[in-house]
């Protein structure tokens, strides 16, 4: 039987250095997602237009002209049938006689967003700027 001295085991070292592979795993998973989700954001807007909420709805004013665009793109000035092509003389005329003249705007849902630009292209050549967009009022529940 011997009676020695027992040796200790040195202690482990801290480890002084990071690692970094699941770092860097778990930043490339996020750059995955992210580049196959950004594609679906810009692509998924869909819209139902128009309606308003009880809100919106107000007086009419008694001197606003009314402009209709239908969904086979026929004008409408104040009730009446208007070629597309008489409707720049009519706006000059309403933009001479009242400058501070209101426009409303109702304008079907399957019309083209390119048609409704060039419209209110025109009502901005001839001077008239305060417009306003007539909606359907929403549907009151039961």
């Amino acid at each position: 039987m011997s009676l020695g001295r027992l040796e200790r085991a040195r202690p482990a070292q801290p480890m002084s250095e990071i690692n970094m592979t699941p770092l860097i795993d778990v930043m490339l998973v996020l750059l995955i997602i992210f580049m196959v989700a950004a594609p679906l954001m810009s692509a998924a807007l869909k819209l139902e237009l128009p309606s308003s909420g009880e809100a919106a709805q107000a007086d009419q004013p008694p001197a606003a002209q009314q402009l209709a665009l239908d969904a086979q793109g026929q004008l409408f000035w104040n009730g009446e049938r208007v070629d597309p092509t008489a409707l720049k003389p009519r706006l000059a005329a309403l933009a001479a006689e009242q400058p501070e003249a209101e426009v409303q705007l109702a304008i079907d849902q399957a019309v083209p967003y390119g048609k409704v630009a060039a419209l209110l292209d025109q009502l901005q050549a001839a001077k008239l700027t305060r417009l306003a967009f007539a909606t359907a009022p929403k549907a009151s529940a039961p």
